[in-house]
């Protein structure tokens, strides 16, 4: 079976992106999102029966998926080759991989913009019976979307006006800083489009993940409420 690799380049040295990985404190501000059992899930990932490489550069996680530490000039490449699923996983590997590479970009963010911030995140997703499209619901045109590392303003279909920085882009998912998200620099909005999966999802689903930095609760509030009445008006369903 082909394997699956998906890669980040890091501007940090490998020293800080190790402990990223191993730093229970500091994978909290990356992976997933705030959530009750988030400590757990950390703990369970990133402690139980994982290889360490003598030289911190090669982390091995307890399902075989391998962290690999590479040095750049510009920083520290950050590979991970993710492991065969077998049984009941595999037929979810295709969300874990997604899911793997939204939480490769937020360290990447995390590290390079808000290393000493803690983040407060808003999560929400949900499923359309009406096959709605998310870069439609939004009124997101990705094709005249400028390249990663470009300035971008846009305003969607929600009333709300974003600018910031594309941060990255793929078929299924698209990053953007967001000025507004952080009361010093910018926080990170990912959105992420799911196709629709016999035994997983009986309808086309979406997931935002909001990392917000220094926000008061207002604003804070206000950002959840923007995306939750977007979730309950374009994709209702469970």
């Amino acid at each position: 079976m082909e394997t699956t690799q998906l890669s980040v380049l890091v501007n940090a040295d490998a020293e800080q992106v190790w402990r990223m990985l191993r730093e229970p404190a500091r994978i909290a501000q990356w992976h997933g999102w705030e959530m009750e059992g988030l400590d757990a899930e950390i703990k369970q990932i990133y402690e139980s029966n994982v290889t360490e490489g003598g030289d911190h550069l090669r982390l091995e996680l307890e399902m075989g998926d391998v962290f690999v530490l590479e040095p750049h000039p510009d920083g520290t490449l950050l590979t991970m080759t993710r492991g065969v699923a077998t049984g009941e996983w595999a037929k979810y590997d295709a969300d874990i991989t997604a899911g793997w590479s939204m939480f490769m970009q937020q360290l990447k963010f995390a590290l390079e913009h808000h290393p000493k911030t803690p983040r407060r995140t808003i999560y929400v997703d949900g499923l359309s019976a009406a096959h709605a499209k998310l870069w439609d619901a939004l009124g997101i045109d990705t094709g005249w979307l400028p390249d990663p590392g470009e300035p971008y303003e846009l305003t969607l279909n929600t009333g709300a006006t974003l600018s910031g920085k594309v941060f990255y882009r793929s078929e299924s998912q698209l990053g953007l800083t967001v000025e507004d998200y952080a009361e010093h620099g910018d926080g990170l909005l990912i959105l992420a489009r799911q196709d629709r999966v016999e035994g997983i999802r009986e309808h086309p689903g979406a997931m935002v993940i909001a990392s917000t930095y220094g926000l008061g609760a207002a604003a804070f509030e206000a950002i959840g409420a923007q995306w939750d009445g977007f979730m309950e008006e374009h994709f209702p369903d469970e």
